[in-house]
């Protein structure tokens, strides 16, 4: 047993293994903002990425489309970067995974790559950038 003071109260808990108790609070917290239908997609896919704009006090939805180049963190903190070209110009984006503004996740279809993050993209431009097809399920069904 475990006796720990959180928000001005005293909790109990239980410790199991070797999680501490404050991994175990903010797991329990964050699992209730967690989003359960996140589609499937890897570095080197192209994604369009549906978020939500507000302007004023109307709000509609933007499709951002590229290539992911980097997925880090996990649980609530989870994040992704997709880039993409528009006039010649290198656009790149950091979207959490998790956040209520990211309302869709598609991916278009699926490149092959051998690496975790893509960063050496950001030096290449034109035909250079695009990453060789691979079929895989996920990118396949629409």
């Amino acid at each position: 047993m475990g006796r720990r003071r959180l928000f001005g109260r005293v909790f109990y808990i239980q410790l199991t293994g070797d999680m501490s108790v404050k991994t175990q609070i903010l797991d329990a917290v964050e699992s209730k903002c967690l989003r359960k239908n996140i589609p499937h997609f890897e570095i080197g896919d192209v994604v369009d990425v549906h978020c939500s704009i507000k302007e004023g006090d109307k709000e509609r939805a933007q499709v951002f489309s590229g290539t992911v180049i980097a997925r880090k963190g996990h649980g609530i903190n989870e994040t992704f970067t997709v880039r993409r070209i528009v006039n010649d110009e290198g656009v790149e984006r950091i979207f959490p995974l998790h956040s209520p503004n990211v309302i869709d996740v598609k991916p278009v279809r699926s490149g092959k790559t051998r690496r975790a993050k893509l960063y050496y993209l950001r030096k290449r431009t034109g035909k250079a950038v695009k990453l060789t097809h691979r079929h895989s399920e996920h990118a396949d069904a629409k």
